[in-house]
């Protein structure tokens, strides 16, 4: 009878757990919407259909002069940048950007997120758009490890790389862990990454957060549409496959023009590994931002955008 009994309230507690997190997860996730048409009206720039889905982009600038193509991190769009864009546009560049898969208003296939998926996006993007004259390349964070591994397998179609504040060191499973956990990670995405800790923590890229108020609100908007807990997710998973190392070396032996932006109160990308980078790229050119954090670019464009322009130009 005792055991019976005991039986029964651990069943009762299961049940109450099981209610508890199926309530949580109804409540939490915020990816309402599906990525309509309609709903894509009130993005700028255009879109083109790629082989893995819908790309969202923008193209500015005078067509005969050598693009540069600006390629956003691991989950903010091509909003980041904002300040870049601009700046190449009026100083008389043509210039792209656009959102990376599973990110702002671009398709969010169920695929292998991973540096090559990436990559291909940026070489059938580049295609589509008829781009026959090599590009300048920007990567911001993890943007960095994806500009490289398109320059290694392309160096043909680049005329110079700039990495800021870019992604440099293996990530382990470790490192991941619990996001690794199959059902897991898909749960830990819904009900705290989307909704708590990825909206929270984009402040801890700005050295002064409290200079830009709304990049919260800004930056959950991509959040309501279904598919991009899945994307983040699965680049999550496959960073631990991400040769970012060997990737730098390969760069370096192409003997491409780089140069390294990076902010000195960076809480993202360490001073350590930027001191590995440097020594898998001994010859780019490096510029350290005083009190800058992981978005330089975009807390001190008067700072930065001469710098770029000015390697651009030598390029």
């Amino acid at each position: 009878m005792k055991n019976h009994k005991m039986r029964n309230i651990f069943l009762w507690v299961l049940l109450g757990l099981v209610l508890l997190f199926s309530s949580l997860y109804l409540i939490l996730n915020v990816e309402k919407l599906e990525l309509s048409d309609a709903a894509r009206e009130n993005a700028a720039g255009d879109f083109v259909e790629l082989s893995e889905g819908m790309v969202h982009y923008q193209l500015e600038g005078p067509a005969d002069s050598p693009l540069v193509v600006l390629v956003h991190g691991f989950s903010v769009p091509a909003y980041i940048w904002d300040p870049t864009f601009s700046a190449l546009e009026e100083a008389g560049h043509q210039v792209l950007r656009f959102d990376l898969y599973g990110r702002g208003y671009s398709d969010r296939p169920d695929v292998i997120y991973d540096v090559n998926l990436l990559s291909t996006q940026l070489e059938e993007l580049l295609s589509k758009l008829e781009v026959d004259e090599p590009v300048h390349l920007v990567g911001l964070s993890m943007g960095g490890p994806v500009v490289t591994h398109y320059a290694n397998e392309n160096p043909e179609r680049v005329r110079s790389v700039t990495l800021i504040a870019p992604e440099v060191v293996h990530v382990t499973w470790k490192d991941i862990f619990p996001m690794n956990l199959p059902g897991v990670g898909e749960y830990v995405m819904a009900v705290y990454m989307e909704p708590i800790y990825l909206p929270k923590w984009q402040g801890s890229d700005f050295s002064h957060p409290e200079n830009f108020p709304d990049w919260e609100e800004r930056y959950r908007v991509q959040f309501q549409y279904k598919g991009i807990g899945r994307a983040l997710l699965s680049t999550i998973r496959n960073l631990v496959k991400l040769e970012s190392e060997f990737a730098y070396q390969k760069l370096n032996e192409s003997e491409l023009p780089v140069l390294l932006i990076w902010g000195k109160e960076d809480q993202t990308i360490s001073g350590e590994n930027i001191q590995v980078l440097r020594g898998l790229l001994p010859d780019m050119q490096v510029q350290i931002i005083e009190n800058a954090g992981h978005l330089g670019h975009y807390e001190f464009p008067e700072i930065v955008n001469p710098i770029l322009l000015e390697f651009i130009n030598s390029n």
